[in-house]
């Protein structure tokens, strides 16, 4: 397929979150899967103070080099999306002031992760002006990123999850000790619209929380105090296809280094810290039910495309929802793909279906 007659996909990435080095680790492993063959690529990164640069779709530019993580870094140029409905021209503004095209842009890949890009608002800005992007819509993408809201839905579909107290923005927690205490002990802290583990505390003692509090306020001032679970910590892949929604065979986080739980640094700069095992081993019946909630998950925040949703599953067998995500982390060594691989899905063909899928699917409601 020669330039001219393949569509064009733009790689959007970085972001204002706490996630900004995650989502450019995410992009360099999804820009060097991409078929250079079927599509056309260019890559937007938008830097921590939002604004929208070009920058190189080298997916070496992108990588985790000897524990430092990527950015995206300033430019003085700005990358100008379509104004209204009817264009599909992508233009960059120089710092003179000229603008020049950058591509007409048939498909956009919003590689971003936690607030001001996985919530909801890339998604709505997309829709604004009619472009097809992977992942799910609006309202999907914003239920998805608040754990408190995620539960409600979770909850109203039947979906076990753990019993939590949510503080409120500037909320303190002492005229909620009853409510929380009454959770036992140990909790898990967390900002309720975050991820990669990005200020999660595990409280072992009611001496402790007001500064796990507080470690969580920095990403986010709404605040999850959730009661720990006891149980393997077990993964699920989404994949929304032609068929409908299709999971994976389920994967399995074992920590390990004296690490009690899969943290930031066990996610993306220490290898030894965790065992990613993918397929892992479960019974059929509860390999029947972790699938099947995973779908259930899926459906009942109204996701689309894809999602990982990771579960509890105690030594009884009970399965226990911890959260969905919507926009997963997409390195080739992530569990998303992963999951995939082990049933046969390579890196490449998952990034083509998912390019391919939301090329197709209409845009505006639905």
């Amino acid at each position: 397929m020669n330039a001219a007659s393949r569509p064009t996909v733009a790689v959007l990435f970085g972001g204002r979150s706490s996630e900004h080095e995650v989502s450019c680790a995410t992009a360099g492993g999804v820009l060097g899967a991409i078929d250079r063959d079927r599509w056309n690529v260019v890559a937007v990164g938008i830097t921590r103070e939002g604004r929208w640069v070009p920058v190189s779709a080298d997916p070496d530019q992108w990588r985790i080099r000897d524990g430092a993580l990527p950015h995206v870094p300033h430019d003085e140029r700005t990358v100008l999306p379509p104004r209204d409905a009817s264009e599909r021209t992508w233009r960059v503004l120089g710092a003179d002031g000229t603008a020049s095209a950058l591509a007409d842009v048939h498909v956009v890949l919003p590689l971003l992760h936690g607030p001001f890009g996985e919530d909801g608002t890339i998604q709505g800005a997309l829709e604004l002006i009619d472009v097809r992007y992977v992942g799910s819509g609006v309202l999907a993408s914003a239920v998805g990123m608040d754990k408190a809201y995620m539960k409600i839905a979770l909850r109203a579909a039947g979906l076990p999850v753990t019993p939590d107290v949510v503080l409120a923005p500037g909320e303190s927690p002492d005229g909620r000790r009853a409510e929380i205490e009454a959770l036992g002990m140990p909790v898990f802290v967390k900002p309720a619209r975050a991820g990669s583990s990005m200020g999660i505390s595990k409280v072992s003692e009611w001496s402790q929380l007001d500064a796990a509090v507080a470690a969580a306020v920095k990403h986010d001032p709404k605040v999850l105090i959730e009661q720990a679970v006891v149980g393997r910590e077990i993964e699920t892949a989404v994949l929304d296809g032609p068929q409908g929604a299709v999971a994976s065979p389920a994967g399995e986080i074992v920590t390990g280094a004296g690490r009690e739980f899969y943290d930031f640094e066990a996610k993306y700069l220490d290898d030894e810290a965790v065992d990613l095992r993918c397929p892992t081993e479960l019974a059929d019946d509860v390999a029947a039910q972790v699938a099947d909630m995973a779908l259930r998950s899926f459906a009942a925040v109204g996701a689309e495309s894809l999602a990982r949703v990771d579960v509890f599953v105690g030594d009884d067998g009970t399965v226990t929802v911890n959260e969905i995500n919507t926009m997963p982390g997409f390195t080739a060594t992530s569990m998303y793909p992963r999951m995939w691989a082990a049933a046969g899905v390579s890196y490449p063909e998952l990034i083509e279906t998912l390019l391919t899928g939301a090329l197709e699917r209409a845009t505006g409601l639905r």
